[in-house]
């Protein structure tokens, strides 16, 4: 059987389901020897989202993966440990939609803009969504918009959601509309609350993808791919991940960090000197940015903090 291109839906350790998107119907598939991608540290050769080529042996249901197309963008998360591995999260997406919540759990602003550099770094729109809003309007009103004017000063768009009311998740699923969007948060944010808000068919927590051919091996599943559907039909794929922890940065000098906060790039041309740390320098326009509110004091917090944890943060 000659060659052909499908998409990674599905990771399940050595063996992998694959789709000829925009058609879904997946088929497993198994790695032929030692596929590997050239000038990469990563843990996993292939992820989901990528394009690949595969074919069918005689005789067998299964694909066999032949080769890794070039990737148009991946995430990709570095171990804050010793062992200095790199997974790849997922790859060739249009966007990633980070669910975040103020309280319960409380956010973590510096965890948050670490996945905000990476995305940066590898030229991956973000879509920011603050979850849970009708817990926090009579409790914390102020913390909800201070949270939205920081994030939409920095230049990203932020949709406020509550599964509960339904506020926001129309907004919400438009603007996944036509996308391969790769959905993250930490646990308790309710990700998964909504993302069944979005397409009520869809229960990531149990997954709808068989394996049926893999009964009897460990099918544990990092990162899945669904097709989102609405009234008009399909509109779009979502990647569900798991809730990001260590997250370090990768391939990154603490020099280039500045580069990825949109905002700091904006002010930082105008510094007196270049290259400027936007820590001590004198005529740094980062620093009156935010003496003048411009830029907000807890990113440039978090900037700081990725200069002072290099050694722990970027093995």
């Amino acid at each position: 059987m000659e060659d052909r291109i499908a998409t990674v839906v599905k990771n399940a350790g050595s063996h992998f389901l694959l789709s000829e998107i925009p058609e879904w119907k997946p088929f497993p598939a198994v790695l032929r020897g030692k596929v590997r991608l050239q000038k990469s540290s990563a843990t996993n050769p292939v992820a989901v989202g990528d394009k690949v080529r595969y074919t069918f042996p005689e005789s067998d249901d299964t694909a066999i993966i032949k080769e890794i197309l070039p990737r148009s963008n991946y995430v990709i998360r570095k171990s804050a440990n010793l062992s200095r591995q790199a997974h790849v999260i997922a790859a060739n997406l249009d966007q990633a939609v980070i669910v975040v919540s103020l309280f319960f759990p409380e956010i973590k602003l510096p965890f948050l803009d670490r996945i905000l550099v990476t995305c940066e770094v590898y030229k991956i729109p973000v879509l920011i969504v603050l979850n849970k809003v009708d817990l926090y309007r009579d409790e914390a009103p102020d913390a909800v918009e201070d949270f939205v004017r920081i994030y939409e000063g920095a230049g990203y768009r932020v949709i406020r959601t509550s599964c509960r009311t339904g506020e926001g998740i129309d907004e919400l699923r438009g603007a996944c509309s036509g996308k391969l969007s790769l959905f993250s948060g930490e646990s308790g944010v309710g990700k998964s609350s909504v993302i069944k808000a979005i397409d009520p068919s869809l229960d990531p927590k149990i997954g709808q993808i068989s394996l049926a051919h893999l009964q009897g091996k460990h099918t544990t599943s990092l990162y899945e791919m669904y097709p989102i559907h609405s009234e008009s039909g399909s509109c779009g794929y979502l990647i569900d991940s798991p809730g990001l922890r260590g997250f370090g940065l990768v391939d990154l000098e603490k020099e280039e960090i500045a580069l990825y906060f949109p905002e700091m790039l904006r002010v930082g041309r105008d510094c007196r000197f270049t290259p400027c740390t936007h820590t001590h320098e004198p005529g740094c326009a980062v620093k009156a940015a935010v003496d003048s509110g411009e830029i907000s004091a807890e990113r440039y917090n978090s900037y700081l903090g990725m200069l002072e944890e290099d050694s722990k943060f970027r093995q």
